[in-house]
């Protein structure tokens, strides 16, 4: 029918990071057009889709371990300076759409405890508040994010660029995966745990009236 014609390609990525007592859990997926291609449990993420090699693909999964084992490790120190016994749910849903026309759209959004709490500017590369009202963390978690340049310009060009042509490539390949794809998805999920850390951190120094 002309509505699913007029469907744009995406790729997405969701990831939940879940806090409580000092622990993290982890768990997330990334799809490609439509096909599931990447998950991840804990500190294990998986190819579904057979894009990578063995041995290469063992690196990147190397590469996602080690930065989130950075997270829990940062926030197991933070929890034992200022605990918290609340639980707190960290999430970020990021990609970019393809139009038919050639247009495109690129976003970040990132939610805690269920509501939305901040939002990548992609053309200007700003972060932006969401949540409703004054809130400590927003702020803190906004300045820190904006400080450096792998939460910012990095960011913006592996959702204005990257993720962008990897959908193009997906397009002139007419459904077929490119066998690139897995990079761009692996440092999808690296950027997403450095921005949710930034969250992390500002819930443990505001809470404790460091902010």
């Amino acid at each position: 029918c002309p509505a699913s014609l007029a469907a744009p390609l995406a790729f997405t990525m969701l990831q939940r990071t879940r806090i409580h007592k000092g622990s993290s859990i982890f768990w997330g997926n990334a799809s490609l057009d439509g096909q599931l291609s990447h998950h991840l449990e804990g500190l294990n993420v998986t190819q579904v889709l057979p894009l990578e090699p063995p041995e290469a693909w063992a690196r990147r999964q190397k590469d996602v371990t080690t930065y989130l084992q950075y997270f829990r490790d940062l926030v197991r120190l933070f929890y034992k300076e200022r605990p918290i016994n609340y639980t707190q749910n960290l999430g970020c849903h990021l990609g970019c759409l393809l139009f038919p026309n050639g247009t495109t759209q690129s976003f970040y959004e990132v939610t805690l405890n269920g509501t939305e709490f901040l939002s990548f500017h992609v053309p200007n590369a700003t972060w932006e508040r969401r949540w409703p009202g004054s809130h400590t963390v927003a702020t803190f978690a906004e300045r820190e994010l904006m400080k450096y340049t792998t939460t910012t310009q990095d960011l913006q060009y592996f959702l204005n660029t990257t993720c962008v042509s990897i959908l193009q490539a997906q397009s002139a390949r007419t459904g077929k995966l490119s066998s690139r794809s897995h990079a761009p998805l692996v440092l999808g999920l690296i950027l997403g745990t450095l921005c949710l850390l930034g969250m992390a951190v500002g819930i443990f120094l505001c809470t404790g009236g460091s902010c």
